[in-house]
């Protein structure tokens, strides 16, 4: 019994409470505990943390794969429900062209770049902790100063992780890519770089915007799936509505004809909605065109100056505003106030003998009758 007791002492002495199968079979048959102890860091431990290792490196693999499908999945897949529909419309309507393709390349690159970092990083992460474990080191104030710079860091560096979370967002959702032009609220322009911190834009008069990801609360996108030219052409009241309706048809129809705008710029043929305004001086009649993406803004400048031809053909007037200007000389008019005044001041003084009142005339009157009877 007591033999047992001190084999079991020196047994708890040389592998632990929880020892290793190893190091508890060399202690049974040497009865040695520097032998023990020595297999165990010898062979035990360093099978775990090559295990450890293998099981870390395996799962990091099929993460890999994983997240690359998913990337690729994500990339590929139309941004609304209508695009799958879209882009089977007629031969080379929203087919995936050159362009796209490296778009969609690039997106499912960065994407699985991410991803695929963020699940390594935390696979490796949980193996390192799990082979400081099987070398007996304490684990609990490694957690707890990670615990503590984590919410350092978080309280620090929260514009960043909000900017990475919402640029991953965006690559995610495709809400806009390298060529698109959009509106971001504080800058508006045309995409030339998409990070994960920032989006870099330049603007029509040749300013970069660097905006980060996180500021970003809304986005308008003038480039996706497809765009639309819209124009308000004013004629005058006097103006046959219905004969500038054919004239503003036949600009659009023959826009839609030509084979250097109607094939791939114009998606649809134009349409005239009809009267879109009653203005101050003017009808407007509004005109819509369905075209390429980014392309509205060059139609609506080749439909303008063919419609400024067509209605000068036609006697079409476009209106412009009129207005009626009065000149006032503040010294002439003065003048003549102090003139009127003082007409209105010099008129009692020379009345003339038939406007005396009548109590004057009644006593000229006494005055002659008496004159005659002392005659």
């Amino acid at each position: 019994m007591i033999n047992l007791l001190a084999q079991s002492e020196g047994l708890l002495d040389a592998c632990g409470d929880q020892g290793s199968y190893i190091c508890e079979q060399v202690y049974e048959w040497t009865d040695n505990k520097l032998l023990a102890t020595g297999a165990d860091w010898l062979l035990d431990r360093p099978i775990r943390i090559l295990l450890i290792a293998v099981l870390a490196w395996t799962a990091s693999k099929i993460l890999q794969r994983s997240v690359l499908k998913f990337a690729q999945t994500i990339a590929n897949s139309p941004t609304d429900p209508r695009l799958q529909t879209l882009r089977e419309r007629g031969p080379g309507k929203l087919l995936m062209e050159e362009r796209e393709m490296k778009r969609a390349a690039a997106r499912a690159e960065t994407i699985g770049l991410v991803l695929r970092s963020l699940g390594v990083a935390g696979i490796w992460m949980v193996a390192l902790f799990m082979i400081l474990g099987q070398l007996d080191i304490d684990l609990a104030p490694l957690i707890a100063g990670a615990g503590i710079g984590g919410l350092a860091l978080g309280f620090g560096a929260q514009s960043i992780v909000k900017d990475f979370l919402s640029g991953l967002f965006m690559l995610i959702e495709d809400q806009y890519g390298v060529g698109d032009i959009v509106d971001v609220g504080s800058a508006s322009g045309t995409v030339e770089k998409v990070s994960l911190r920032s989006t870099t834009i330049r603007d029509v008069k040749g300013t970069v915007w660097h905006v980060p990801n996180g500021v970003i609360s809304r986005v308008g996108n003038s480039s996706q799936l497809w765009s639309r030219a819209l124009l308000d052409v004013e004629v005058a009241y006097d103006t046959d509505l219905d004969l500038a309706r054919d004239v503003i048809q036949q600009v659009g129809d023959s826009l839609w004809e030509d084979p250097e705008w109607g094939g791939d710029e114009l998606m649809e043929r134009p349409e005239i909605w009809g009267v879109q305004d009653l203005g101050a001086s003017a009808v407007a009649l509004r005109l819509v065109v369905k075209t390429e993406p980014s392309k509205q803004w060059a139609v609506e400048r080749e439909l303008r100056m063919r419609l400024k031809v067509a209605f000068d053909k036609a006697g079409i007037e476009i209106p412009f505003p009129q207005q009626t200007v009065w000149h006032r000389n503040v010294d002439a008019v003065s003048h003549e106030v102090k003139a009127a005044k003082s007409a209105e001041k010099a008129e009692p003084e020379h009345k003339p003998q038939s406007e005396q009142p009548e109590s004057e005339k009644k006593s000229t009157a006494g005055s002659d009758s008496e004159s005659q009877a002392e005659s």
